[in-house]
């Protein structure tokens, strides 16, 4: 058998990688290769040791080979080169682990026909994983297939690396919104990304609905505990040009070839770049409490307790807290100013888009006060002059009732959305108030909403006028409601329908024809208003 000392002259160079890159192989892993198999391995130091990651295999028979290594080697040995003393023979495995040597590999039958056991109960007390080979094997074809392997895996981690920087700065350059970054992150991870800001309110997050109602609950302490020690989380700030404006956060998931690490830093440079290009404004909040009220209103949420915790972590009081939900419509509302007039009140207010059936400009609010703060007609003035600003004697705030508990609040902000589409006292100047309170009818019907036998009834009064106005592009709904908006004077309904008074008179007349019924009924007028009631909250 030839002799397998080291000749420092063909000595191979090794690259310079991290001991811990998770793309290396493990000693586990290099045993299981068919190179290796066919040398008949036994496993002498096992257990956690076998998954410490290989950087490169070494070939040496050298009593010095410790000072030749660098850290994360697979040494192949026959040991004849070795100190044959058991005291120097326990010092250089001592040597061997000092410099950081992943595992052993012994080559019995050159040198040794057994293990010596010193060098057992060494790697043992080192927990330095051993194996054995009771077969020659050719080393060289071992070193080829682990290198190759480490080179082909590196290879494509630079690719990985490569495409999810040209990923995330394509997205940067089209100014994509913070919340579809995450998104991407959450999906290119295959784990729960959260988005947050200095405060730790969570901003965006992409995770399972299942998830959210556990991992958001107690956000804060949660988030600050990570900042602390990060565990099996990762933590990577958002920032630039000195300006640090918040974190994101990566839970437990699978490797990534380019790193997860690496590629949460890329969604970084990502949303700071998205943050210089918007001026530095606080797009961040506006965009992610918008599509919160958004998802809440259209139900795109999976539990009441999961939706609490959102709003919880979003910076939305809910628990111990009396909601209300809100419209603002007849000027333009930023969500700056909302919070700032919530915040006057000692509250907090998330507010979201135009809901559906209320014309822009209009905003639905969830607004959060502490138990105690009275919501009264003086406060929601106040309240509506201050979010409103110079726009204050156009705004209508339509108030639903007070609550206590997402369910409530989302009935809350039901109720004023179908206050805010009720219409005809929108043309009002001046600011105005509108509670539940001051439309029964509609508090009534946004409870009964879900009810069949009310969508039965608003099908059956209306058809004949939906189809009509389907097939004609006609507007006959839309005088209708007008003129139930103001009974008894259809000067003011044919001025709210923006038509003349005779063309007014004439819709009216064609209405009555298609229905077959006298509008100045007063029971046929209740009908008709709940069923045109009904139709608008359907419709949403």
């Amino acid at each position: 058998m030839d002799d397998r000392r080291e000749d420092a002259s063909i000595r191979t160079d090794r690259p310079n990688a991290a001991a811990a890159d998770a793309s290396l192989p493990t000693v586990r892993e290099v045993l299981a290769l068919p190179e290796v198999v066919d040398g008949l391995p036994e496993i002498v130091v096992g257990g956690a040791a076998l998954d410490a990651r290989v950087r490169w295999v070494h070939v040496s028979d050298s009593a010095g080979v410790a000072r030749l290594l660098n850290g994360g080697e697979l040494l192949l040995s026959t040991g004849s080169g070795w100190p044959a003393d058991p005291a120097a023979l326990r010092a250089f495995i001592a040597d061997l682990v000092a410099a950081g040597l992943s595992g052993l590999v012994l080559e019995l039958g050159t040198h040794y026909r057994y293990l010596p056991a010193v060098v057992g109960e060494a790697a043992r007390e080192h927990d330095l994983a051993l194996a054995t080979l009771h077969r020659e094997v050719k080393f060289v074809a071992v070193t080829e297939a682990v290198h190759n392997r480490i080179i082909s895996e590196q290879t494509a981690a630079l690719r990985a690396r490569d495409e999810v920087r040209e990923r995330f700065t394509a997205l940067a350059l089209r100014g994509a919104p913070a919340d579809y970054v995450v998104h991407q992150l959450a999906q290119t991870l295959g784990a729960p990304v959260v988005l947050e800001n200095l405060a730790h309110e969570v901003i965006a997050v992409d995770m399972p609905p299942s998830l959210e109602e556990e991992l958001l609950t107690g956000w804060e302490y949660r988030s600050r505990s990570a900042h602390r020690d990060p565990g099996d989380w990762l933590v990577v700030p958002v920032e630039a040009r000195g300006t640090r404006w918040g974190h994101l956060l990566l839970l437990p998931g699978p490797p990534h070839p380019a790193g997860r690490r690496g590629v949460l830093e890329q969604g970084a440079i990502a949303l700071a770049l998205g943050r210089i290009a918007d001026g530095d404004s606080d797009e961040w909040a506006r965009l992610g409490r918008r599509r919160l009220v958004d998802a809440l209103l259209a139900g795109r949420f999976a539990g009441a307790g999961a939706a609490a915790a959102r709003l919880e972590a979003a910076g939305l009081p809910v628990t111990g807290a009396r909601l209300y939900g809100l419209v603002l419509s007849g000027a333009p509302i930023s969500s700056e100013a909302v919070d700032a007039a919530a915040r006057g009140l000692r509250g907090r207010a998330l507010t979201g888009s135009a809901p559906a059936g209320v014309p822009a400009p209009a905003a639905a609010v969830l607004l959060s006060l502490p138990v105690g703060v009275e919501f009264d007609d003086r406060t929601a003035r106040a309240f509506a002059r201050a979010a409103a600003g110079d726009g204050a004697d156009r705004t209508v705030l339509s108030v639903g009732a007070s609550a206590s508990g997402l369910d409530e609040a989302l009935a809350s902000l039901q109720e004023a959305i179908d206050l805010a589409a009720g219409g005809g006292w929108r043309e009002a100047r001046g600011l105005r108030v509108r509670r539940g309170d001051d439309r029964p009818l509609v508090r009534l019907l946004t409870a009964l909403r879900d009810d069949h036998r009310l969508l039965d009834h608003g099908e059956r009064m209306l058809s004949p006028l939906i189809d009509y106005d389907l097939a004609r592009d006609g507007d006959l709904l839309d005088v209708l409601g007008a003129m139930l908006a103001h009974p008894g004077n259809r000067t003011a309904a044919a001025s709210a329908s923006h038509l003349s008074r005779s063309v007014f008179y004439q819709r009216i007349a064609l209405i009555e024809d298609l229905l077959g019924t006298d509008l100045d009924d007063g029971e046929t007028q209740a009908a008709l208003h709940v069923a045109l009631l009904v139709r608008r909250a359907a419709r949403r």
